[in-house]
């Protein structure tokens, strides 16, 4: 499932625009692993089911971002989030980029926070309880 998750995440990057650089096969795998290991670990669970597999991917991939933004934001500095979304409002969380109020760095780390955070309420759904 790791490796399915890995391909998903760097379609999801190639949709941001991003393009892909010597090193960041290592970094995003690190990123997949981490975000499968945190499903597995607070839903108490061997395998990720596959209706965690989109959480899981954007897991991976705002992790990889925010990696990125941290270690080498020279890498990222050409994706181009004014337009990416106008607004989304899921119950009391709501994001809004493209409006120009926000820098390209607020942009960015609504996106990461996003991608981060969203669906966490979802594996409820999968945990079973640890003896």
């Amino acid at each position: 499932m790791a490796m399915g998750i890995l391909e998903a995440a760097k379609k999801r990057l190639g949709s941001f625009g991003y393009d892909f650089k010597d090193g960041d096969a290592a970094i995003l795998d690190f990123a997949v692993n981490k975000a499968v290991n945190f499903i597995k670990n607070d839903c108490n669970i061997s395998d990720i089911p596959e209706g965690l597999f989109e959480i899981a991917v954007d897991m991976a991939v705002g992790e990889f971002l925010r990696s990125k933004k941290t270690f080498a934001p020279q890498d990222i500095a050409g994706l181009d989030l004014s337009a990416a979304v106008k607004q989304i409002q899921v119950g009391d969380t709501s994001t809004t980029f493209g409006d120009g109020s926000l820098t390209a760095e607020q942009r960015l780390d609504a996106l990461i926070n996003r991608l981060t955070t969203y669906g966490l309420g979802e594996l409820s759904c999968y945990r079973r309880i640890c003896w």
